[in-house]
């Protein structure tokens, strides 16, 4: 309608007018395209489009791995006990279950040949003793030889020799206890005959019970002596025990490459129904990281050797080099780079740049 209005005055002049509704259309098309450019710059300053993600913010947890292991119960002190003579039973004072201190007779070899054999050399000490010291009056005197002196003290010392080796084969008859334990085996009864070397008790020293896992050297080296370990049994399971480890075995096995680890379980544990054979159940602590921070592992990208994340302050991306740690399930430890309370992006950052704008439209623990 404009166009048509400002070229009434030329009418008679067709090819002027249409030649300058041309111009003036290409001139109303330049002003409307300069006022739509600015009206976009002014609205593009002012609502810059941002990325809606998902954020997390840093805490600290407790890292440490917990290593789960199975082992039966045994004492730490096992005695097989066997005879030192040959000879007949003559009597059991004690069998399975028992406990005994140390010295108690277990049991008793007929020994009356050795003792018949003990009050012979006895007696023949005696003599060589009547003889020695008969022997010491006269060579102050001087009535005997020096030679015949050194006799009668030979001859006491071998008869005093010979009463100590029948004294101790007689001793030899009886089978006692070296510690306190539990008799928890018993081969012989009254009657049997028995060999010198023949077995014929077991003990177990209750005061302490153990386990012995075998473990990997992967766990291992993270383990040392008096780490708590907490213990629980199959046979008790209302029965928790605090036990730590005693020792770690010097050395892996040669085809298993894996590694004994001794747990001692609390002293008190026999009384408290505790047996030897009893499957247990250890949980411990391996590579202990109680105070880490961590992202989830999906957050840290990675630029040649570098790890990085994205820290979210006033709704924009802030790239932050970060050290790594170890990796826990869907968590990774920050070393070094982030701090407790920070925000960051809490999923992949492969697709985002330093400086964008973003909204924060769900959290992730």
């Amino acid at each position: 309608m404009i166009l048509t209005v400002l070229c009434r005055p030329f009418v008679g002049l067709p090819r002027m007018r249409i030649a300058l509704r041309g111009y003036l259309a290409l001139v109303v098309a330049g002003l409307l395209g300069a006022c739509a450019s600015e009206d976009d710059s002014v609205g593009n300053t002012e609502r810059v489009p941002s990325s809606p993600v998902a954020a997390t913010e840093i805490q600290v947890l407790d890292l440490s791995r917990e290593l789960r292991v199975s082992a039966r119960v045994e004492p730490r002190t096992r005695i097989r006990l066997a005879s030192r003579a040959a000879g007949t039973v003559q009597a059991v004072h004690y069998e399975e279950g028992d406990r005994v201190s140390a010295g108690d007779v277990l049991l008793e070899l007929d020994m009356a040949e050795e003792r018949a054999e003990l009050a012979r050399a006895e007696a023949q000490e005696e003599d060589a003793r009547i003889r020695y010291r008969r022997a010491a009056e006269l060579r102050e005197r001087g009535v005997i030889s020096p030679a015949e002196y050194d006799a009668a003290r030979v001859s006491l010392l071998v008869a005093e020799s010979n009463r100590r080796l029948w004294q101790s084969r007689v001793g030899f008859g009886q089978v006692t206890t070296p510690r306190d334990a539990v008799v928890t085996a018993k081969y012989v009864e009254p009657g049997d005959g028995v060999d010198a070397q023949m077995v014929l008790f077991e003990l177990a020293a209750m005061d302490t019970l153990v386990l012995r896992p075998a473990l990997s050297e992967l766990d291992v080296v993270h383990l040392e002596a008096g780490q708590p370990v907490r213990v629980r049994l199959d046979a008790l399971p209302e029965l928790e025990l605090d036990a730590s480890v005693r020792r770690i075995f010097p050395a892996a096995e040669a085809v298993s490459r894996l590694v004994t680890v001794e747990i001692a379980l609390p002293g008190d544990a026999f009384e408290r129904g505790v047996r030897p054979g009893y499957l247990a159940r250890a949980l411990m602590t391996v590579d202990s990281r109680p105070e880490a921070i961590a992202v989830p592992s999906a957050a840290v990208g990675e630029d040649g050797d570098v790890r990085y994340v994205y820290v979210i302050e006033e709704d924009t991306l802030h790239r932050r080099e970060v050290e790594t740690g170890v990796t826990r399930a869907r968590l990774t430890e920050i070393v070094d780079g982030l701090e407790a309370g920070e925000v960051v992006l809490a999923t992949n950052p492969i697709d985002m740049r330093d400086g964008q704008r973003v909204r924060i439209v769900g959290w992730r623990d």
